[in-house]
């Protein structure tokens, strides 16, 4: 395997592609030889006031978003300006285009089926399972599962987890970046969490154990087996910040974009709906599912496990993982029978 390109297989026309890594040398050069050198210079580089700095200069310094040439970007990035909902005309900084607003009713259609479990983001999505059995076992590859959710939370929620499935959906700066609710349900609990603003470039998790774990993130537990839910059990939904992420914003709203508040404890979410915002820059969803309560989409499941793919995921044994790009409210899981 060549480790120095990442391939992803495009959903909807099943294509093998080649990703255009944002930044990739610059975060192999933090991850290998900073890293290596400098302890300290590395935990200044990944602190989230660092990171917030480096997403301010490159996303809201007008003289640097004027060189960037926004129209630059969204051309080489393929952005579809046709199906947000703001102007094409007032695209003009590199954060109005990444907080970008879509028809999401219209562009990103979602199953009819109550029992479906949604993408949260346009993303590239990789399946894991924590329990050894499963052929997706991946545990303590991407995160510890007791320090990814449990950490400030008042339940010790990562009880219900114990080897269960998980689907890690990884946003790219180009990607639309509000997050959408992956299934209905009441909401159990939600929590802050504090810690490091790594990259989540797929280099990452090779040079560190368990990144998603130690960096700022959000934790949602979902509980979909109430009146109008998706019947899946319990899901912990983990929204994940990375490098120039300033924050996770939540702002759920029933109805389109209308009307956005923060979720609380007893709230119930309908599924497709957004949920939250990253502001701005790259991060990562994880949703969490109880053991046999949701069996993933089988084309998601068959490309995980596809040999001709270039991947710089892997699992414990050498094997490469590899990623689905897909669109947020599509199908990606389902109730077991």
């Amino acid at each position: 395997m060549n480790r120095l390109i990442h391939q992803y297989i495009d959903r909807e026309t099943s294509r093998v592609c080649t990703e255009q890594l944002f930044a990739d040398k610059a975060v192999s050069f933090l991850y290998s030889n900073v890293r290596e050198s400098s302890s300290l210079l590395f935990n200044a580089l990944t602190s989230p006031r660092f990171s917030g700095l480096l997403g301010w200069f490159h996303f809201d310094l007008r003289q640097r978003a004027e060189k960037a040439a926004p129209g630059a970007f969204i051309r080489d990035a393929g952005i579809d300006l046709s199906e947000c909902l703001d102007h094409p005309g007032s695209f003009t900084t590199l954060r109005r285009v990444f907080e970008r607003k879509i028809r999401y009713w219209d562009k990103r259609p979602m199953p009819s089926e109550e029992d479906v479990v949604v993408a949260p983001a346009d993303s590239k999505v990789l399946l894991g399972s924590l329990a050894q059995s499963s052929l997706l076992y991946l545990k303590e590859k991407f995160f510890h599962l007791e320090e990814l959710i449990s950490t400030g939370g008042s339940v010790p929620w990562h009880r219900l987890f114990v080897d269960g499935d998980f689907a890690v959906f990884r946003l790219t700066p180009d990607k639309y970046h509000y997050n959408h609710a992956p299934v209905s349900g009441r909401v159990a609990d939600l929590y802050a969490v504090e810690g490091r603003h790594h990259s989540c470039n797929p280099a990452v998790p090779l040079a560190i154990a368990s990144p998603y774990s130690k960096n700022q993130r959000f934790i949602t537990i979902i509980d979909t087996d109430v009146s109008g839910g998706t019947g899946v059990g319990m899901v912990a939904m983990v929204e994940v910040v990375a490098l120039m992420i300033g924050e996770i914003i939540q702002a759920y709203s029933e109805e389109k974009y209308d009307n956005p508040h923060p979720l609380t404890k007893g709230m119930f979410v309908k599924k497709g709906q957004p949920k939250s915002l990253y502001r701005p820059g790259s991060s990562t969803d994880v949703l969490i599912f109880q053991p046999g309560r949701a069996i993933f989409s089988e084309d998601l499941t068959a490309n995980n496990r596809r040999l001709d793919v270039e991947s710089r995921y892997s699992t414990l044994f050498g094997r490469s993982v590899v990623e689905t790009d897909l669109k947020v409210r599509s199908a990606i899981a389902r109730k077991v029978k």
